[in-house]
């Protein structure tokens, strides 16, 4: 098939991993994520990447040039390009299941993240 197809909803509900890339396009790439209780993306600021969050199941708090929005299952938050920016599971309990698209892509096509400890590891070779 040309391009990708799925039920978002449920890839992202279904995923463990910190970070799985779902399909990366020319323009664009679509990542699940999941962080666990009090876990966060860790600050980081893309250049030239603008990235979109749409968040299935929990709750947080994003962070974007120190200004605080909280977020819920259902919410979307767009951060642009050059914006310093963190995402943070707020709960004590329930894991933020999320997907977010990268524009353009902004890691290798196929890669799969089962923690953070092991994503922050590989970014510091891959990240653009």
């Amino acid at each position: 098939m040309t391009g990708y197809f799925a039920h978002i909803e449920d890839e992202s509900i279904k995923n463990n991993n910190f970070r799985k890339v779902l399909y990366t396009g020319k323009f664009s790439q679509l990542v699940v994520m999941s962080l666990l209780p009090g876990e966060e993306i860790g600050e980081e600021v893309h250049d030239y990447v603008d990235q979109f969050f749409r968040f299935e199941v929990g709750e947080g708090k994003a962070i974007l040039d120190g200004e605080e929005v909280l977020f819920a299952a259902d919410d979307v938050v767009i951060i642009p390009a050059g914006v310093k920016h963190n995402i943070i599971n707020t709960s004590v309990s329930e894991t933020l299941k999320l997907y977010t698209i990268y524009s353009p892509a902004n890691h290798p096509e196929g890669t799969v993240h089962a923690t953070q400890a092991e994503a922050m590891e590989a970014e510091k070779a891959e990240h653009h």
